[in-house]
């Protein structure tokens, strides 16, 4: 979310570069989506088999800031963490997706700073993700849902199984599922414009859910998401699962089989 030193930095190209060279090394293929008032790039495998459940990951919010009064001009992650968790998915289909501006040529009328800054999850981009969920499960044939969201992805997770019907879990992993706490926690000017899942907790009522979290993350630190609404992990299989030894990056994507089939065995 935040990158405390401009030096370094990869730029937009190299940044795309990474992500189609560990998308090839599974298979898979980059596409574009316009979807709402944005284009949405997903990953998704190059050979597609029809089934009934399809597991769509969200990616986090990317290189918004360079610092915490510097917003990035390009969200696009330097080290995309939620791409890194699709291609590990242990066993039946999956997609990638990643969020606006993501990838893309931030020049565009389309891709104001505003929708990976104050903005980012804005009812028009949460609209964007909703319509990309029904490209994806016609696309794939599937009647079910499962939704995975890194970072800022998990709040997006959320906002999105509280719009649907056909959600089986909801899976965060180093989840931001109180953007105001979060602000507050660190002092940070809060998202106006966006929407906040934690106000939106009550439409989740008969969703699965599992949400992972990190025991030294310092962006989104355990205490954050123990404190999101007690109604949403108080019934029986919605849990939160704390793993000591992860941050808020590693190594969420190495040993996501195993956590994965520990969540829906």
């Amino acid at each position: 979310m935040l990158l405390t030193a401009c030096a370094g930095v990869p730029t937009v190209t190299e940044r795309r570069a990474t992500a189609d060279a560990l998308a090839a090394g599974r298979d898979w293929q980059a596409m574009v989506l316009s979807v709402g008032r944005f284009d949405l790039v997903a990953y998704l495998p190059a050979r597609i088999h029809e089934a009934d459940t399809l597991t769509i990951y969200i990616e986090g919010d990317g290189l918004a800031w360079l610092s915490s009064s510097t917003a990035s001009s390009n969200p696009t992650p330097v080290n995309p963490v939620g791409l890194k968790l699709a291609l590990a998915h242990p066993h039946g289909n999956a997609v990638y997706l990643a969020r606006p501006c993501q990838y893309l040529d931030t020049t565009a009328d389309a891709c104001p700073r505003r929708y990976w800054t104050g903005a980012r999850f804005a009812p028009e981009v949460i609209d964007a993700s909703n319509r990309a969920l029904e490209h994806f499960k016609a696309r794939f044939g599937a009647s079910r849902l499962i939704l995975v969201g890194y970072s800022g992805g998990g709040a997006v997770a959320v906002l999105l199984a509280g719009l649907r019907d056909d959600v089986d879990h909801l899976v965060t992993v180093a989840g931001n599922l109180d953007p105001q706490a979060w602000a507050a926690h660190h002092h940070i000017t809060p998202l106006y414009g966006s929407l906040n899942p934690a106000e939106r907790a009550q439409r989740l009522t008969g969703v699965r859910q599992t949400h992972f979290v990190g025991g030294r993350d310092r962006v989104i630190p355990p205490v954050l998401t123990e404190h999101y609404p007690a109604a949403i992990r108080g019934i029986e299989g919605r849990n939160l699962h704390l793993v000591p030894e992860f941050d808020h990056r590693c190594c969420w994507a190495e040993e996501w089989p195993r956590l994965y089939r520990s969540a829906l065995p």
